[in-house]
């Protein structure tokens, strides 16, 4: 069945009319494509390598993930949540445009990309910020202690910056509460963690799959600090064998 020629259909209407057309990647992931005919190489730029290069941890925590490649996505009149997220096969208005659009439930998740007029590497930046959400948990509930406490040592410390926007827009947000020991976080602190640690968990899982460069500016966690989250997060989450995470870690040639 095409889906060039079908209505104007929700996220979720649109990944059931589909979900027996999907192909599998591995175990957990499986993929339909209604945007263009995928080459051998864009299947493996799209899906292959990004699903191969998960650590094997997160992999096996994660849900089905069904991955729906389509040409646009549109906010809904009622809504802008990624959830409400309309498929479509013409250019939405800037305002009404969306990169990407999830749904989650008891049977896996669904994660879509508008692909038309985007580059494979903010693709590839939204897919893995997807993933991290999953493996962070809805309210953050499966953000890593050890995380955490990272966290909890960089504010006493009184460490400026974040990896991303979102992180650092909830970090600014803070009050003096977040940072005495021993009381129980607030919700903005826990808010904050969850984005952090996607944020940070996104590059990570980006960095193991592509060579990028940390964007720089005044609002970019130290190098330093970034690092040992980094290597926090290597110990947590080790990459595939073959992979590496920091330089020093590539084969001698």
């Amino acid at each position: 069945m095409s889906a060039q020629n079908q209505p104007r259909l929700s996220l979720g209407q649109f990944a059931d009319r589909f979900r027996n057309e999907m192909i599998p990647i591995g175990n957990r992931f499986c993929y339909f494509c209604a945007s263009v005919s995928l080459s051998d190489e864009d299947r493996k730029d799209y899906l292959e390598e990004p699903v191969a290069a998960l650590p094997p941890v997160i992999a096996a925590r994660l849900p089905e993930v069904r991955i729906l490649l389509v040409p646009y996505l549109e906010k809904t009149a009622a809504a802008a949540r990624a959830e409400s997220a309309i498929v479509s096969t013409e250019k939405p208005q800037e305002a009404k445009s969306l990169s990407a659009g999830s749904v989650v439930d008891k049977g896996g998740a669904v994660l879509a990309f508008a692909i038309n007029d985007s580059e494979v590497a903010d693709y590839h930046y939204r897919l893995y910020s997807a993933l991290a959400a999953l493996v962070a948990g809805s309210g953050g509930e499966d953000v890593p202690a050890e995380y955490v406490k990272l966290l909890e040592s960089e504010l006493a410390e009184g460490v400026h910056g974040e990896v991303d926007e979102p992180g650092w827009r909830l970090k600014n947000a803070l009050t003096e509460r977040a940072f005495k020991p021993g009381a129980r976080r607030p919700k903005r602190f826990r808010e904050y963690a969850r984005q952090s640690f996607i944020d940070t968990l996104t590059l990570y899982l980006h960095g193991i799959c592509c060579d990028i460069d940390v964007e720089t500016g005044p609002r970019q966690l130290p190098s330093n600090y970034l690092r040992r989250r980094l290597r926090l997060l290597k110990e947590l989450y080790p990459p595939p064998q073959g992979y590496a995470v920091f330089p020093e870690d590539m084969p001698a040639r």
